[in-house]
């Protein structure tokens, strides 16, 4: 339990021993710290010893109580004030009351009021210091959280998440200084020898904003470095727009300087210059766009959008043509094929001019394509680009055109080998059917490769070329050898007349029957029984 401190004050020593001694001040949690017999004393042992509760009589020399409340409230605004009079008076209790007294009793005090008083007192002190506990761990709090607050701040800024009207009242709230501007943006990223992972790890980007915050010097500019997805975002303020240039060329210093400090160059796409705060998403995306030539055009430098943008009329698009050579490549050529293709036409994507959302539109045709042959060649795409594609390449996921290349080329050869085994499991279970349909009907004197192909929902031409590229013979080959091994088994197990058993392989004219037997066997059907019947004895 809390413990607070008490002073008395009353110029009548007798009382003050009796409310010392008969109030047991321990078991109520307060502990009596000073005693005063006039208000001159009680104010200077009160400045001292800052009681939290202050007992004093109205009545005293030298000050008063009524005056003793007012000076009290001025140097001890949360003291309890409480005050004793011998006076029934309605006057002393409404001054009391306008000074903030927080009881007034009547003398004479008796214990069990003053006690009951006490308790009330301790309830409220208690509740007092529960709320500021709770005030200095919400502050507390709030401090600590103040530097992720600030990053919130700012990253929505550059989402162009926050409403014009409330960005000057966050600033405020979050002890941001905003100045006239004009501001730009700028965006570091990694670059140099790493890969993927470790342009992305968090100590890396938390080490490169360090390093910018620390060495970025320029006279008139101010810079806030901020993490931004897997990059660093600079939101600088000029001192005005004739500065771009200087911060491009400490831009450039930086980049290079980091190659020392960090092991790594850093390569920084630029914003254009905006006024507002509320247009800062838009000098971020024109950074962000600028970024994205590190793919086409090469990293470890920087890169001003303004610089970019006149040049973007070059055009490119992926033709029918870029089309039919990818999908072909993919469906029926071969491994080196299919890289030749990838390699010609991202090359394309090299040249210069070209602004980053025409190259973006050629790579979605390109992985529309690829996903479009999964689909037709009955695969998922999960199949070929792993589980959690979203059908969405950003070109600003690759840190050069080498790397972009050979993403390409690692799913389009994986898209090839996938088509190709399922081509060879489709078509070995085609030619099983085939082969089940002519055991069942190879006694149909009727039966034909249309007959076939019909059954089957294929081309006559096409099976015909697939059949016998798949066994070896041609279709008519391949039946007249089943029926001729039927005839042989009929012949060796069998009684039956030559023409019963010509009807019963497919044949309506036994001479015809009898012709193909022996072209077949090099002997006639009844040489053939009777070899077969000397053999047996």
């Amino acid at each position: 339990m809390d413990r607070y401190r008490v002073l008395l004050a009353d110029d009548e020593e007798e009382i003050r021993a009796g409310i010392s001694r008969k109030i047991d001040w321990n078991s109520l949690g307060f502990d009596l710290v000073g005693e005063a017999d006039n208000g001159e004393v009680a104010l200077e042992l009160a400045e001292q010893l800052c009681p939290d509760v202050v007992l004093t009589d109205i009545k005293m020399p030298f000050m008063d109580g009524l005056e003793l409340c007012r000076r009290l409230k001025q140097s001890l605004p949360a003291a309890k004030l409480v005050v004793f009079s011998g006076f029934d008076d309605f006057e002393y209790a409404r001054q009391a009351v306008s000074m903030g007294v927080s009881e007034y009793i009547l003398k004479p005090i008796n214990a069990p009021e003053l006690t009951a008083v006490l308790v009330k007192l301790r309830d409220q002190l208690d509740q007092q210091r529960m709320e500021r506990r709770d005030m200095e761990t919400l502050r507390r709090r709030y401090d600590e959280s103040l530097p992720i607050l600030r990053e919130l701040f700012y990253t929505r800024l550059l989402d162009g998440h926050l409403p014009s009207d409330e960005i000057a009242q966050r600033a405020a709230r979050y002890e941001i200084t905003i100045g006239p501007g004009p501001w730009t943006v700028a965006l570091a990223y990694p670059g140099g020898p790493l890969d993927e992972t470790a342009a992305r790890d968090e100590l890396l980007l938390l080490s490169v904003r360090a390093f910018l915050e620390t060495h970025f010097s320029l006279d008139g500019c101010s810079v806030r470095a901020v993490l931004y997805g897997d990059i660093v975002a600079l939101v600088i303020e000029l001192e005005n727009e004739s500065s771009l240039y200087p911060l491009l060329r400490e831009l450039d210093r930086l980049s290079r300087l980091s190659q020392s400090y960090l092991g790594i160059s850093l390569t920084v796409g630029v914003g254009r210059l905006c006024r507002s705060l509320e247009d800062l998403h838009e000098s971020a995306e024109g950074a962000r766009s600028a970024l994205d030539y590190r793919v086409l055009g090469g990293g470890s430098r920087i890169i001003y959008i303004g610089d970019l943008e006149p040049q973007s009329a070059a055009a490119l698009s992926f033709e029918e043509e870029d089309q039919r050579a990818l999908s072909g490549a993919i469906k029926l050529g071969t491994a080196d094929q299919v890289k030749q293709v990838v390699r010609t036409l991202t090359e394309r994507l090299g040249q210069t001019g070209l602004s980053s959302s025409r190259c973006y539109l050629f790579l979605l045709e390109m992985v529309a394509c690829l996903i479009r042959l999964a689909r037709t060649g009955g695969l998922k795409v999960e199949e070929v680009f792993g589980e959690h594609f979203t059908g969405v390449v950003p070109i600003s996921n690759f840190s050069n055109l080498e790397d972009l290349r050979q993403w390409l080329e690692t799913h389009c050869l994986k898209l090839h080998d996938l088509l190709g085994r399922q081509r060879l499991d489709s078509t070995g279970q085609l030619i099983e059917r085939a082969k089940a349909f002519i055991a069942d009907h190879y006694a149909d004197a009727q039966l034909n490769v249309e007959t076939l192909c019909s059954h089957l929902h294929l081309s006559p031409t096409y099976f015909s070329t697939l059949f016998k590229r798949e066994v070896g013979m041609s279709f008519i080959a391949y039946v007249t050898k089943v029926r001729m091994d039927r005839a042989a088994q009929l012949l060796q197990d069998t009684d039956e007349k030559t023409y019963r058993i010509a009807e019963q392989t497919g044949y309506t004219d036994p001479n015809y029957f009898s012709y193909v037997f022996k072209r077949h066997f090099g002997l006639s059907p009844s040489k053939f029984r009777a070899g077969q019947s000397a053999e047996s004895r």
